[in-house]
């Protein structure tokens, strides 16, 4: 999901955030941007911010709302505070070509490893975050099929990499997004996933919002119901990209997501917006 654009942390606020379920009043948001006033998150009990523009922390957690904020693990954006310090230590790959700015970064390398869990986290949780939304972990499985022999091991490098952190930070909620080829070594150590785009994506050749094939669809909805047996206080949450003015079709989405256990919100794809759930 990307941008356009010291541990005092306590077992309650793990406790809360893990034992979440998809109970028809559960609701998230995330929100990328710093506009908004502090009253539009009232409704929501999970908010993901980014961690360079958003609204006061404060008055949300005096509200006893769970705030994450966002990490993204597989590529590094050139507009971070840390982008010189990656590229200087050479742990950065290509840029994204459909993300301008944006470059893959080596999971698989201890120094990425060791300035993620020594810098990056440390800076979010002393922001005030409760803890960590991390992104772009599709991308150790994409760099790896992309050219098995130069990126091998980078599906491990990824799974280490969040091990790691799980290790340093045990009392502090962490929410996945997608890395579905990941999850299997995963399932213990995040506290909660999010499938976004699961039910609608954008379509890269007319940029506007479709329903995915029904096929896979199932396939990944099936797949994570099975995490939720195995683990049954594991968050299930999904975010999907449609037309904010077409109220039946968002609340279809809504409602076929919560039909497959998970909390749902449904936003436009530059997420500069809070949306909420308005029914047809």
């Amino acid at each position: 999901m990307r941008h356009f654009l010291f541990r005092t942390f306590l077992l309650p606020i793990m406790a809360l955030f893990a034992t979440t379920t998809p109970a028809s009043g559960a609701s998230f948001v995330i929100y990328y941007s710093d506009q908004a006033p502090v009253t539009h998150f009232e409704p929501f009990d999970l908010i993901v911010f980014d961690t360079l523009y958003h609204p006061p922390l404060e008055r949300l957690k005096e509200r006893g709302k769970t705030i994450l904020g966002y990490l993204s693990l597989g590529e590094v954006e050139n507009h971070r505070h840390h982008f010189a310090d990656a590229k200087g230590q050479d742990l950065l790959f290509f840029e994204n070509e459909d993300w301008p700015g944006s470059f893959f970064v080596d999971c698989r390398n201890p120094l990425w490893t060791k300035m993620v869990i020594e810098i990056l986290i440390p800076d979010i949780l002393q922001q005030g975050f409760h803890g960590l939304f991390i992104d772009t972990m599709d991308n150790p499985g994409y760099l790896e099929d992309l050219d098995p022999k130069k990126y091998q091991g980078m599906r491990l490098g990824g799974i280490n990499l969040i091990k790691a952190i799980r290790r340093h930070y045990p009392d502090i909620p962490i929410m996945i997004n997608r890395g579905f080829d990941l999850l299997d070594h995963l399932i213990y150590d995040v506290d909660s996933i999010l499938a976004e785009s699961t039910r609608s994506t954008i379509d890269p050749k007319t940029q506007t919002a479709i329903l995915t094939p029904d096929a896979d669809y199932e396939a990944i909805t099936t797949q994570l119901r099975r995490y939720k047996e195995i683990r049954p206080h594991i968050g299930l949450y999904s975010i999907d990209y449609w037309d904010p003015a077409d109220l039946k079709g968002r609340a279809n989405i809504y409602r076929q997501q919560r039909e497959h256990g998970f909390i749902p919100y449904v936003a436009t794809q530059k997420l500069d917006q809070v949306i909420f759930e308005n029914k047809p």
